[in-house]
């Protein structure tokens, strides 16, 4: 339906933009079709035609007109030549009084005219008798859109009182149904995306040179085509994917949600259930002592650095034999120190150049002679054995029930009775947590079998780039006629893999 008959802008004054709207829309669904059908014959009732069609699929009809994605260009004179807007019904336009008020407003005062199929021929709001109806339209859409929203309310609240997962899975997880259609079974671990999710945690926190960052693993997931969480959503549900981008904002928001622990989850903490514990719907994709280890490690830095943007081996690695500046990178490497006026490179004649190609490829040949033969070695990430984490839940567990109590919560005599018997067993509980041995959080190293030429053939400029910083490789260029024109060092590494200072 997204490919509906238009007619060119002729200036009759009923060229009309087709407004479309649907709260949730999937392969099933026939409001698009009869939307149109219903706007084309009230359209050729005045005598007009379509040119565009303003579509917002799976749009709230709480959403400001001015915003949607569809319509709201049109309405901020984005969109070009139109005299008037057609839709299938006033609550298309919008559900909320005081909106649907003011998209009336903002087109009559501009000249144009609106049409829609409940309503016999060109609206004409000079005639009160019309103002009132409009009014009274937009009214009940309001009137019907706070009852859906107390029905939503009440159900979620509903849901968090039984343990049952209201809105959708977070990214990791997916809900299990008996038959389609059917009420969620069972929350489970979706395979994909938890390998996928791992990975990027598994990566951030093995990471000690500051380079891998949620940014970056969401730059790398997109330009790998691996669908985002709402594409990821879209195709488990059969429904067409958007293509949309990987967010740094999406990335951090999973890993440091305790969602991930398998908890039913509420303004973006556990529901806590009767037990004084959260409330747990589905295996945890990690532990409590990785899930603080992403916490701390995706904080924010204030140490001056950066990863790089740019997809360019030599980003961030390469600087000037003169003046020691970082090279820019455009079509090739060079520095450009002096021309933005910094003075510390005020003196860097003749600022050296040299091309893309060129200088990756003195570089790559010197990587794979001096390190290539060796084995990759991963860095995996060992949460330890995760008992003070644990001490630390159950601590906190243990102080909101003290803090319930002390405000009164637990008088009646049956409840005072459940709070010394659970209260008591969180006791118990940390006593037996903190006689067992403790391991600390830490780095280990595993053989993958491969060489690291290997590694290097089978990944990209960005995969290669972690790895030479991995290494520590510095790259300084100097201008030509300079012996060495090009100076490389890097990490220096024993016959028996022990890394030495270099």
């Amino acid at each position: 339906m997204e490919d509906m008959l238009t007619t060119d802008y002729d200036g009759c004054g009923r060229c009309l933009v087709g407004v479309r709207r649907l709260s949730r829309k999937t392969d099933a669904t026939n409001s698009p079709k009869r939307q149109a059908d219903q706007i084309l014959r009230a359209t050729e009732d005045v005598g007009g035609h379509i040119v565009a069609w303003a579509d917002d699929w799976e749009v709230s009809g709480a959403t400001d007109p001015l915003t949607r994605r569809g319509f709201g260009p049109w309405l901020r004179g984005e969109m070009g030549p139109y005299d008037g807007i057609a839709a299938a019904t006033v609550d298309r336009v919008g559900r909320n009084v005081r909106d649907t008020l003011n998209t009336q407003a903002l087109l009559t005062g501009q000249g144009r005219v609106i049409v829609t199929a409940d309503h016999v021929g060109v609206w004409d709001f000079s005639d009160p008798n019309q103002e009132n109806e409009w009014l009274i339209k937009a009214w009940g859409s309001q009137m019907e859109l706070r009852a859906i929203q107390k029905r939503n309310r009440d159900e979620a609240v509903r849901a968090r009182a039984a343990g049952e997962p209201k809105q959708r899975p977070s990214y990791g997880y997916m809900y299990v149904r008996r038959a389609p259609k059917a009420k969620i079974d069972h929350v489970a671990i979706d395979p994909v995306a938890a390998q996928i999710i791992r990975e990027v945690a598994q990566r951030i926190l093995s990471d000690e040179t500051g380079k891998i960052t949620c940014a970056t693993e969401a730059a790398r997931l997109t330009r790998e085509g691996i669908p985002c969480p709402s594409d990821r959503l879209r195709q488990l549900y059969d429904r067409p994917m958007k293509a949309a981008p990987w967010t740094a904002k999406a990335v951090k928001h999973i890993l440091c949600s305790e969602a991930a622990l398998g908890y039913l989850i509420h303004n973006e903490r556990p529901v806590i259930g009767s037990d004084g514990r959260p409330v747990r719907i589905a295996d945890p994709l990690w532990d409590r002592a990785t899930h603080d280890a992403l916490v701390k490690k995706t904080a924010p830095k204030r140490n001056g650095s950066r990863a790089p943007k740019s997809t360019q081996l030599l980003s961030g690695i390469a600087f000037c034999g003169n003046c020691g500046a970082r090279l820019h990178v455009t079509g090739r490497y060079g520095c450009i120190a002096r021309v933005r006026g910094i003075p510390a490179s005020a003196h860097c004649k003749p600022a050296p150049i040299m091309g893309l190609t060129a200088l990756d490829a003195l570089v790559s040949e010197w990587f794979l002679s001096r390190y290539g033969a060796g084995e990759v070695m991963r860095k995996v990430y060992d949460p330890g054995t995760g008992h003070a984490a644990q001490i630390a839940e159950l601590t906190a567990t243990r102080t909101r029930l003290r803090e319930d109590r002390q405000a009164g919560l637990y008088d009646d005599p049956e409840e005072a009775e459940w709070f010394r018997t659970e209260y008591r067993r969180i006791g118990e509980e940390i006593a037996t947590l903190k006689a067992l041995p403790e391991r600390k959080p830490g780095m280990r190293m595993v053989p993958t079998g491969r060489t690291i030429a290997q590694e290097w053939g089978a990944g990209d400029s960005v995969k290669r780039r972690e790895m030479l910083a991995e290494f520590e490789v510095r790259v300084v260029l100097h201008p030509t006629g300079h012996d060495p024109r090009v100076a490389i060092t890097g990490m220096e590494i024993s016959t028996d893999g022990i890394e030495l200072t270099g």
